[in-house]
Parts: structure tokens; C-alpha cells; sequence
């Protein structure tokens, strides 16, 4: 089937205008079922290159609306001017956009064929090109396909063996099955047999995939009845963006985490301040470090909170670390957490000798260095209680996969993730950021304890079920009692096995594919 120009426009733009809606916080995650049909359709009969450039307007469409917070970053409060924040915006979703195109590229080039070798080269190709993006030019994979479906727990549970890569394979098969069986069904005459081996195929994944979801429930609410448990407090402080540096806010910044705390803190074995929350060195600041350990000491329980780090090289130059500080119930220092993936152009400046002119440009950006150190923190024995160890990642580290569950692989009973999610504003933004969480529970089988400044906050279940949250731009302060580890997932003993076959699947099936077009060969 050749689609005639204007259906083919049309097919293109209703596939990248449908990709933003199947994230938070609009979740039709559904239609990411459906989402590819309408490019696959309009990208058959083209040649690879036709179809690369088609592939990269609907994935640079897609991701002009995921990514739309952008602006809301730069201009709002980096103080980036609008139009070149909004050139910036579509500078980013233009190499998102490649991906796509990269993908309609491959399938195109693979070309038709009876057999199942484009089922499985096309999502094994997908994966491909996310993990890629997971890791080119420090990586940035926000709003993979398989994050969609964070409120599909039976589909989801699968990820504690093949990671959130495993959800967009399932999702990219069913999509290039279903566009084979419309493209049949369509065609005046049938040139090719229907693909009801596909069909069958992707039925038996689907089944098993239920069936492995509703198993691992059922076992890991039985679990978690008969394990331990911590009670955690997670303490959403709404702290002004615009003034939150402001040295004369300080004093009522550090009151307003002392009432919420307080309220708080009462059988709570752990209080969790957002990243940042204390906007000054806090070994630094003798008044206010007492005043924080004050708190501490009052409740008798234990504090976890965001600090900048200050240090200096032997040279005496000064340099930075996004830190996570644990006090001990006696309010002194019993551990640090030094962030280790840093934010390009918010952390700091990749290229600088070339891209030197945005650290005058962008308000906000730290010299930071990245961490080093171990991944874990331990929560001292307490009352009879033994040790707890916990990982922390500190804002866009938990959109990385392989970080956290190193943590999880380190020894960690619990996770917990701060952020300041006020520089998205009120935007799609703390929704995809919140509804990535819910992975790195399931992938890992370990519940999350989630502090935002303003928002959102929660507790995530092993099984990726939201047990609470808090609304954007609210005070808060939530208490929820949550499972510690009862179990160790293949995937956080193991990592990104399945994503990586995908790799190798993609390279096998390609490389037989060409073979068999080469002229000369049978």
C-alpha cells in the first residue's frame, strides 16, 4: 500500500501529535498500543531515506509536545530569552526526532516479508535506538515509549526482568503487527499472504505477560505482608523557585521545613527533605546547621536532606557536589550521597570551551563535579532495629535505569529519590518525572519514598502501585509505612540483559535480512 501525499502528511502528524498524550499527566496510555500504525502505514512503499525523513518529522513533532517544559526551564527560570529558549526546545526535540527516524529508516530498509523476522527486528531496532539514547552525549531518556504504561501494573511487572525496555518492545511488536494487518486488510488485492503468524505470535507474548503480572502481584503482596517495614516521612517544603537562593528567605525556608517535619515526624523511623532544601553549604553555616540538627534532635529522627557541597581543589579553587546529607537521630552527619549524573546545562556545561557563552546565559547553571563514593546510605540500628541501607538519586538520576539499580544490586532495602521540580513549573513535567519512579520500583521490587519541593511527593510499592502522593505547589508533609526489600529482581542483579539481546537481535536479523538481498545470493 502507497499512501497518496496528503493521507501520508496526515498519517505522520496524527502519529506525532498522539506521542505526547500517552504520558502524564494526560495518560492515554493506550493509545501507545495503536500510536505507530498511522507511520507505519504512511512510510510504506517509500525508500529507507523517504522514510528516515518522515520517521523524524513525527518523532520531532512527538517530542516538541513531551518536552514543551523546556521553555518553561530556560525562559521562566534560567532567564534564557523566549525565542531562544523555544529555538532550544526544537534543537532538542529535532535530535530526539532522529531516533524516529532512525527506526523508520531500519524497518523500511528491512523492507516486506512474509516470514517474522521484521516482528522481531523492528522492536528489537526500537530498543536499540533507546538504549542509545540512554547513554549518547550523557543520555537523556525521558519519556521512553515503555514509560506510558506506568499505570498498567499486570503489564508492567515484567520489567523486573527485562527493565522498561521490555514495555516498549511488547508495545513497538504490537504496533508493527496490527500496521501489517490494517495494510492487509486494506489492499485492493491481496499481493501477500495475511500476517496471522505475527498475529499469533504477539497474542502468546501478551498472555504471558498477564499471566507473569498478575503472578508476581499476587506473590509480592504476600511477601511484603510477611517482611519488614520503615515508616518515612516525606516533607514538600513548595519553596519559591524565584527566591529559594535568596539569602534573606533562608530563615523562612528552614521554619517552614520545621513545622512540616514536626508534624511529621511522630513514629517516623526517616524525615526526607526535597534536593536543595537547605539553599546554603550546610557544613558551612554554623547557625543554620544547628538550627537543622535542632529539628533532628527534637523528634529523635533521623533526616535525610538536600545540600550543595562545598570544596576546594589543592589549588584553592572551589568546586561543587549536589549532596544528599543523613543525619543520625543525635542530629550529627552520618552519611552523604554525592550526586553522580550530573544535568547537562544545569549542573554544568558540556563542550565549554566551545559552549562557553551559556554559563553568562543561564541563570542557575553550578560548576558541579560529580560524585564518587558509595551508592548506599545506612540508617543506623535503632531500638532493636538493625541497620537499613537505602540508595538516593537526586532528580534526573532516576531516570537512569542502570544507576539505580546499582543501588538496589549495592545492598539498599528501600529507595528514595529527592528533586526540585520547580523549574518545570506548572507543567507536564513532575507528572513524567513521577510516572518514571514507578519503574525503577517494579524493575528493582523495591518501594520508593519520593520528596519534591513542589511536588510531586509519594511512596511507591515494589509493584509500582502509588500508595500516596501530594498535589504540585502544595505544603505537605506524607507518612506511609513501606516494605523493605524481600527480594532481589533478576534485573537488579543482572541489568539491561534483555536490551542488550535486542541489540545483538537487531544485528543478526539485519545482517541475515541483507544477505538474502544481496545480489548474487540465494
Amino acid at each position: 500500500m502507497n499512501l497518496p501525499a496528503t493521507p501520508r502528511l496526515l498519517a505522520v502528524f496524527l502519529t506525532g501529535i498522539l506521542y505526547p498524550l500517552c504520558f502524564p499527566n494526560l495518560n492515554f496510555g493506550w493509545l501507545a498500543w495503536f500510536l505507530l500504525i498511522p507511520l507505519h502505514l504512511a512510510i510504506e512503499g517509500l525508500s529507507p531515506r523517504q522514510a528516515f525523513w518522515w520517521g523524524w518529522f513525527a518523532g520531532t513533532l512527538g517530542f516538541t509536545g513531551t518536552v514543551s517544559w523546556v521553555i518553561t526551564a530556560m525562559h521562566s527560570y534560567g532567564q534564557v530569552p523566549l525565542i531562544i529558549s523555544i529555538f532550544l526546545l526544537v534543537l532538542l526535540a529535532s535530535y530526539l526526532g532522529l531516533y524516529i527516524g532512525v527506526y523508520t529508516w531500519g524497518i523500511t530498509w528491512f523492507g516486506r516479508t512474509d516470514g517474522l523476522g521484521l516482528y522481531l527486528f523492528a522492536p528489537s531496532l526500537w530498543v536499540s535506538l533507546e538504549l542509545l539514547r540512554t547513554y549518547l552525549f550523557s543520555g537523556f531518556p525521558w519519556a521512553l515509549l515503555g514509560y506510558s504504561q506506568h499505570q498498567w501494573l499486570s503489564v508492567i511487572q515484567v520489567v523486573d526482568i527485562t527493565g522498561v525496555y521490555g514495555i516498549s518492545f511488547l508495545l513497538v511488536l504490537t504496533n508493527v503487527t496490527l500496521a501489517r494487518l490494517v495494510s492487509w486488510v486494506l489492499q485492493s488485492k491481496r499481493l501477500t499472504p495475511a500476517p496471522w503468524a505475527a498475529v499469533s505470535m504477539l497474542s502468546a507474548i501478551l498472555t504471558i505477560t498477564l499471566m507473569y503480572g498478575f503472578w508476581q502481584l499476587q506473590k509480592m503482596d504476600d511477601l511484603q505482608a510477611s517482611g519488614g517495614t520503615i515508616t518515612v516521612g516525606v516533607i514538600q517544603g513548595n519553596i519559591d523557585q524565584a527566591r529559594k537562593w535568596d539569602e534573606s528567605y533562608r530563615q523562612e525556608t528552614v521554619n517552614r521545613y520545621n513545622m512540616l517535619s514536626r508534624q511529621a515526624a511522630k513514629n517516623t523511623d526517616l524525615l526526607i527533605w526535597p534536593e536543595s532544601a537547605t539553599p546554603f553549604f550546610f557544613e558551612r553555616e554554623p547557625d543554620y546547621q544547628y538550627q537543622v540538627a535542632q529539628i533532628v534532635h527534637d523528634t529523635h529522627t533521623p533526616l535525610l536532606f538536600g545540600s550543595p557541597t562545598l570544596r576546594r581543589h589543592a589549588d584553592g579553587r572551589p568546586y561543587l557536589f549536589n549532596s544528599a546529607y543523613l543525619l543520625n537521630a543525635q542530629g550529627t552527619i552520618a552519611g552523604r550521597y554525592d550526586k553522580r549524573h550530573l544535568v547537562p546545562f544545569g549542573e554544568y556545561i558540556p563542550l565549554k570551551s566551545i559552549l562557553f557563552f551559556l554559563e553568562k546565559m543561564v541563570v542557575g547553571i553550578g560548576d558541579f563535579e560529580v560524585g564518587t563514593g558509595d551508592l548506599t546510605l545506612t540508617l543506623p540500628a535503632r531500638d532493636g532495629r538493625p541497620a537499613i541501607h537505602f540508595g538516593v538519586a537526586i532528580c534526573f538520576e532516576v531516570i537512569f535505569p542502570d544507576l539505580v539499580r546499582h543501588m538496589a544490586k549495592e545492598g539498599a532495602d528501600f529507595l528514595v529519590t529527592i528533586t526540585n521540580d520547580a523549574w518545570f513549573g506548572d507543567s507536564v513535567a513532575p507528572y513524567q518525572h513521577f510516572g518514571m519512579v514507578v519503574f525503577r520500583a517494579v524493575e528493582n521490587r523495591l518501594a520508593f519514598a519520593r520528596s519534591a519541593n513542589t511536588g510531586i511527593s509519594g511512596f511507591i510499592a515494589p509493584t509500582g502501585r502509588v500508595l500516596a502522593t501530594t498535589s504540585i505547589f502544595t505544603q505537605d508533609a506524607l507518612t506511609e509505612q513501606i516494605p523493605l526489600r524481600t527480594t532481589t529482581s533478576f534485573y537488579s542483579q543482572f541489568g539491561d540483559v534483555f536490551a542488550w539481546a535486542c541489540v545483538i537481535m537487531t544485528a543478526a536479523v539485519g545482517w541475515t535480512r541483507r544477505r538474502q538481498t544481496r545480489p548474487g545470493t540465494n
